[in-house]
């Protein structure tokens, strides 16, 4: 099983897109893979946890688990 990562729509969601940089001091090209390639980027639970502060939710509400694709017989 996989995890996407669903930062983008959560921030979105708090109107905090732009200025999720800034109130979490995460790098910009993370934040950008983050936001464009969720399932293919790998991050720390500090760098989760530092988001999930600064939009005011749990962690938990920043990932999501993706089935394994069935392979055709």
């Amino acid at each position: 099983m996989a995890i996407r990562f669903k930062v983008r729509e959560v921030a979105q969601e708090h109107g905090m897109s732009m200025r999720l940089q800034k109130l979490t001091g995460i790098d910009a090209r993370t934040l950008r893979r983050l936001w464009r390639k969720p399932e293919q980027i790998v991050v720390s639970s500090e760098t989760l946890d530092r988001i999930a502060i600064a939009l005011g939710v749990d962690i938990s509400e920043l990932v999501e688990s993706i089935p394994p694709r069935s392979e055709p017989q």
